[in-house]
């Protein structure tokens, strides 16, 4: 038992370096940060599989306190954002959870968080970063299109469109983050877990791509929202809209996969070159209506038995 109690606190001390080291990498070098901050959760994740949790949170805690230390109070927001993925992650991995439990877990955590710190901001230090990104943002564009002008002769944009634009682009806010969260949350997923079965701990694993399947309830969603635009007809500023629109993105996002996915099934199926396959996968972002369409039908009717009606093969 005390050799246990040791192990634990000495690794415990380890990974809290480790990850003060990779914290600063990512706060203060600005190319080898980049890279960096993809594995600045590793350590605490490492930690958390292992070990139980209030074991896991008194590490974080320490996390925290040395990245006071080091960066001041900015680099506290990013290591809290770091510390609750790994810990979440970590421990759904002792707790034997799916691939894709893990993924949604995470993504949550680092959302709630991200909420949390957002709201602390704005009420005990006045900051909104996000009006003043969009802020910042707008003017340098407005800037810019003068200038165009200027140099052109010609209106790129009225300032009633500009308005529009930005006005449409702060009602998208939540989405866009939502959908950060959870593009950043699945490649620091992707690259750590394959680190952490090197080192000897057992993680889950995904299907193959081209086997997801969505629940046939994002059909109903997006069915639903199709109606409300066309009875309600709301326009931009109204709360209606907002929520409209930011459902919209992510279900847009959703049904593209899944278009994906089927292109995937079909080019296996088939038995093409793989590099078919990811040559369509860079198509979808240019022809995001097209496989949107694809993933409707893909979910709405069973088209993967018309393509093969026998077992994919692995």
């Amino acid at each position: 038992m005390p050799n246990k109690q040791t192990s634990k606190l000495a690794q415990g001390a380890m990974m809290i370096a480790l990850f003060t080291v990779l914290l600063a990498l990512a706060f203060y070098v600005p190319l080898v940060g980049s890279i960096a901050s993809i594995f600045v959760a590793l350590p605490i994740m490492l930690y958390s599989a292992k070990y139980d949790l209030s074991a896991s949170i008194v590490v974080g805690i320490a996390g925290c306190i040395l990245a006071l230390l080091i960066g001041g109070v900015l680099a506290v927001p990013f290591a809290l954002l770091y510390i609750a993925l790994g810990i979440v992650m970590g421990y759904g991995i002792q707790q034997k959870k799916s691939k894709e439990m893990l993924f949604l877990s995470s993504s949550v955590a680092v959302l709630i968080t991200s909420a949390v710190q957002y709201w602390a901001s704005i009420q005990l230090f006045e900051i909104d970063f996000i009006q003043d990104s969009l802020k910042l943002v707008k003017e340098s564009y407005t800037e810019s299109v003068a200038l165009a002008k200027e140099m052109t002769g010609q209106e790129i944009f009225t300032t009633e469109q500009l308005n529009l634009i930005f006005d449409t682009l702060e009602m998208a806010v939540p989405a866009c983050i939502t959908i950060a969260v959870f593009s950043i949350t699945f490649i620091i997923m992707v690259v750590n877990l394959p680190i952490l079965q090197r080192l000897h701990v057992e993680v889950p694993k995904f299907a193959p791509f081209r086997h997801m399947r969505l629940p046939k309830s994002i059909l109903w969603y997006y069915l639903v929202i199709l109606v409300v635009n066309f009875v309600a007809s709301p326009e931009v500023g109204d709360t209606l809209y907002m929520i409209t629109l930011n459902i919209s993105m992510i279900l847009w996002i959703l049904l593209v996969l899944q278009g994906v996915s089927f292109v995937h099934f079909f080019v296996n199926a088939k038995g093409l070159p793989k590099a078919l396959a990811w040559f369509a996968t860079v198509l979808a972002v240019p022809l995001y209506s097209f496989y949107v369409l694809l993933g409707i039908v893909d979910l709405g009717f069973n088209i993967r038995g018309l393509v093969e009606p026998k077992q994919t093969k692995e």
